[in-house]
């Protein structure tokens, strides 16, 4: 089987995803995820005829992210037409799948270069939510259709799920609420010294003019005290009617588990941020690279997804963590640095605790409660991030999972590359 590398990866800055407070709010989705790409081609010289696919991630393909935004973003990029593209729905687990697809394709033979990533604005998500909702339409997980499927697997809304795990963990609010303190310090920490400027990218218009060039979610002011202060969010849509039949987001759970009085911790402060962003990874092969002059930073070593509860939808990133390593050939020693998407504290708090795993090595710039979670894009970030980080600190090994909607996790780890002979 041949190996596949990782040559480069790139963001946008993460903007506040609300209309009228966001600076990428008014942005199309497209011109996100061109930005990204165009910024892979223009930084390593990709000649565009060579791409054999864009494989790209958007979790609500609705509205203007809707239309294989793969494909024509590429086109807006500047790529070349026989550059093929796709986009997929992995929901929040579509990032981190864009770039595992691709190593399949470069490993198996099948394709040499290919640029995977992914696309979310959130600003505009919430908006056509709530278009719908004051239509009259239905979340999709109370369509009819699903009637029968969530008679036999409940699910709810997924802070509920957050604070569920928690009540049946038994991790307490002062917990929880240190993972979005020590989120926001990290972040913080590493905005001032520069940690994410090899692989952010600015944002510009279609005259050069600046939209965005830094991290707009940031609250580096945040304090223990503060973060105690606040009131959870999910306590007044816990019990709301969501149809004629009197279900609920708690009585979604209670279903599964019926004993379970569900107890609220997760807020805006220990939850991940609502922001917009994209992300691109650039795969090769070795002779692809050998052939074009370029140096793979990353060997992508194992891929895997795991599917888990999906009533309790969180809790699938401890098995996906332990069947990647398995593929690996690994153990947890082996990893350096670690990155779960801080979907809401009770993941990563779970993670680190399950997995016995020491606080110094997970998340070391902080996560998305501090940096927001553009759902589409967030695993393609985390994987530049650990890269970078691998880089700065020389490590070698690299493992990136994440939380996704229906019980799901994809995982990946890479390995720093020293002594790639062109």
């Amino acid at each position: 089987m041949a190996e596949a590398y990782i040559i480069d990866a790139v963001r946008t800055p993460r903007g506040i995803g609300k209309q009228g407070k966001g600076s990428l709010a008014s942005c199309h989705p497209q011109h996100l995820a061109a930005t990204v790409l165009k910024a892979i081609k223009d930084r390593n010289h990709l000649d565009t005829k060579t791409v054999d696919d864009v494989i790209w991630s958007v979790s609500t393909q609705d509205g203007t992210q809707a239309g294989d935004l793969g494909r024509m973003a590429a086109l807006d990029a500047g790529y070349d037409i026989t550059s093929s593209g796709t986009t997929l729905d992995r929901f929040c687990g579509g990032g981190i799948t864009t770039v595992n697809f691709a190593a399949a394709q470069v490993m198996s033979g099948m394709e040499d270069c290919v640029v995977a990533g992914g696309t979310e604005m959130m600003s505009l998500t919430a908006e056509m939510s709530k278009q719908k909702m004051a239509a009259g339409i239905k979340p999709p997980m109370m369509g009819s259709y699903n009637d029968r499927l969530q008679a036999v697997h409940p699910q709810s809304h997924q802070g509920m799920c957050g604070d569920a795990i928690a009540t049946l963990e038994g991790y307490t609010r002062s917990e929880l609420d240190e993972v979005g303190f020590r989120s926001q310090q990290r972040a913080a920490a590493a905005i001032k010294a520069g940690k994410f400027t090899k692989s952010l990218v600015p944002v510009v218009d279609d005259h050069g003019n600046v939209i965005l060039d830094h991290d707009e979610y940031p609250r580096p002011e945040t304090t223990r005290e503060g973060l105690a202060e606040l009131q959870p969010a999910f306590t007044k849509i816990a019990d709301i009617p969501l149809d004629g039949k009197g279900t609920t987001f708690r009585g979604l759970i209670n279903q599964k588990y019926p004993e379970l009085e569900i107890q609220n911790f997760h807020h805006a402060g220990n939850s991940s941020g609502v922001v917009d962003g994209a992300a691109a990874v650039l795969v090769t092969s070795a002779d692809y690279a050998k052939n074009h002059g370029l140096k793979p930073r990353a060997r992508i070593v194992a891929t895997a997804n795991m599917g888990d509860d999906p009533t309790l939808m969180l809790n699938a990133p401890v098995p996906a963590a332990q069947k990647v390593l398995a593929k690996a050939g690994l153990t947890k020693d082996d990893i350096d640095l670690w990155e779960i998407n801080e979907a809401f504290a009770v993941v990563a708090h779970r993670f680190v605790d399950k997995l016995d795993l020491d606080w110094d090595k997970v998340n070391v710039n902080g996560g998305s409660i501090a940096l927001g979670h553009p759902i589409g894009a967030t695993g393609s970030i985390l994987i530049g991030t650990v890269l970078d980080e691998l880089e700065r600190t020389g490590g070698r090994y690299g493992l990136v999972t994440m939380c996704a909607a229906g019980g799901m996790a994809p995982a990946i780890i890479i390995e720093r590359v020293e002594d790639f002979v062109e």
